[in-house]
């Protein structure tokens, strides 16, 4: 077994679906930054040293296995010439759509992530990061084709466009498949080790299997073979089951997994194809004890983490602001005393 290992030796080491010293431990903290640093949030991802700074710190604070290249998801949209909403103690929304009526989509031409100023900010971060951090993984953020519209012109006006206007849908698809490939691959120049391929609509909590298979499935294996890197899908708490196998077709390593669905068994059905990644309860985080931290760190290695292929992080892809430090520190401290292969702790406890 070996000892010691660097967070990008652990890391590649699961992915490869061995067992390195100790499970990976993902904590994805994006807007923690500005509460390291003393400042709000807005003023936090204002300068990409704020954020590189914040991410340096909290990695050496956590013992996390990877730094936080991206800031908020709405920053795409904001790309795009739409606004966002700042809060005080939450993420970063995206504003008022940018679609408005279906006829829009006619006029879109997708920014240019060199020529954006906020995706700039997120590419001198990247590289910054790089720059300070050789060993540790450093993760970036695309949404997907399929998913963005949410953002773009809102839920219910997106499903109607899904179902009732199927080549104004295509025509969308595709400004936006120019879109998600130049970013990804911008942040891959820049120097993340991967970009978690946010895909929430495809989840089978969001669309039938049948809907993902003609429509967010063929979108990921379009794009994702266009990536200059690897990349790990997440639903954002939403279910995998029952797309695990198309999910592993995509061209994806790893699997974002939520609290909803059985962690041992998502484990039996992506052994050897998918690593997990998850499945801590985000939002039931923020009343956790310091002994419900270990005892929920615990059983998500019980169950998943035997063989590798399993990083411990939320379910979610992102922790909530009002997640104590306590609580945090706890998830860490568990996953160091657990987490050591071989495991010691059995499925029943």
């Amino acid at each position: 077994m070996n000892t010691d290992m660097t967070p990008i030796q652990r890391v590649l080491t699961t992915l490869g679906h061995q067992e390195p010293d100790r499970v990976p431990l993902f904590l994805l903290l994006t807007i923690q930054g500005a509460k390291e640093l003393g400042m709000s949030i807005k003023e936090y991802f204002s300068t990409a040293e704020n954020v590189v700074k914040g991410q340096l710190l909290m990695q050496k604070k956590y013992h996390n296995d990877c730094l936080v290249g991206y800031y908020y998801g709405a920053i795409e949209v904001e790309a795009w010439g739409g606004s966002v909403i700042y809060f005080d103690d939450g993420p970063v929304n995206a504003g008022e759509p940018i679609i408005k009526q279906f006829a829009d989509i006619n006029k879109l031409r997708p920014p240019v992530p060199g020529e954006s100023p906020c995706l700039v900010k997120v590419l001198d971060t990247i590289r910054m990061l790089r720059e300070r951090s050789e060993d540790i993984p450093i993760l970036g953020l695309a949404i997907s084709p399929f998913s963005l519209p949410v953002m773009q012109m809102g839920f219910p006006k997106y499903i109607e466009l899904m179902y009732q206007e199927p080549e104004l849908f295509q025509r969308l698809m595709a400004i936006n498949e120019q879109f998600c490939v130049a970013w990804a691959n911008a942040q891959f120049a820049a120097g993340v080790t991967a970009i978690a391929y946010y895909d929430p609509v495809s989840s089978s909590t969001v669309v039938s299997p049948q809907q993902y298979l003609k429509t967010g499935f063929e979108i990921a294996k379009r794009t994702l073979a266009q990536f200059n890197g690897p990349t790990a899908t997440h639903l954002a708490s939403g279910r995998a089951f029952p797309n695990t196998d198309l999910i592993a077709q995509s061209g994806t390593a790893a699997l974002g997994c939520s609290v909803l669905e059985d962690l041992a068994e998502l484990k039996h059905a992506c052994r050897g194809k998918l690593t997990l990644i998850g499945n801590l309860n985000a939002i039931e985080m923020r009343r956790w004890t310091v002994e419900t931290a270990e005892e929920n760190v615990k059983e998500a290695i019980a169950k998943a983490a035997k063989g590798g292929g399993f990083i411990l992080s939320d379910n979610h892809g992102e922790i909530p602001w009002q997640v104590s430090e306590e609580v945090l520190l706890a998830i860490s401290a568990a996953i160091r005393k657990w987490g050591k292969y071989p495991i010691k702790i059995s499925n029943h406890g």
